[in-house]
């Protein structure tokens, strides 16, 4: 049986998760180094930070396809995992944060958390209103392919019934 944590998730998939964290972490930390560098005049610096940093993101990409497999995903469950992360962050994560920024009295960081969280909050709301827009959709393209199932279905009877009268 598969090594479980408390979470109920496998050591490996909080491994993976932890691998893409600091892939992606790395990806953004080497883009803003290329873009220092850059401003610094280092040209080839810079591009070498923005190589490895495409780089980092094949490797997230990689651990991604092991924690949301192709088959598995559908849009609707990408925003779905999406809106839970965002409202994650304005509900709980950035909260605490700035609760601890507060009394450390970094005032830099609390105005930082401030302006994540309702950005955060704005991420969510886009996300859900995506989503609300698919399913309208995809329930109205439910209705067409049903009355087309249906036409078809009656077509087919009745060719049944022209080609094998009783």
């Amino acid at each position: 049986m598969a090594n479980q944590q408390s979470t109920g998730k496998s050591i490996t998939i909080e491994n993976l998760e932890s691998a893409f964290a600091g892939e992606s972490m790395a990806h953004i930390k080497y883009r803003y180094f290329a873009k220092l560098a850059r401003e610094a005049g280092a040209e080839d610096v810079a591009k070498a930070f923005e190589a490895t940093a495409e780089q980092e993101v094949m490797h997230a990409f990689g651990h991604l396809d092991l924690l949301y497999p192709k088959t598995q995903m559908t849009p609707a469950k990408a925003l779905a995992i999406a809106i839970e992360g965002e409202t994650y962050e304005y509900t709980e994560m950035y909260p605490k944060f700035r609760h601890l920024a507060v009394e450390e009295g970094n005032h830099a960081a609390v105005a930082e958390y401030d302006e994540q969280i309702a950005e955060s909050k704005e991420h969510a709301a886009n996300f859900k209103r995506t989503l609300e827009i698919a399913a309208k959709r995809f329930g109205a393209l439910a209705k067409v392919e049903e009355r087309h199932a249906n036409h078809y279905r009656d077509v087919l009877q009745a060719l049944n019934a022209a080609l094998n009268p009783a």
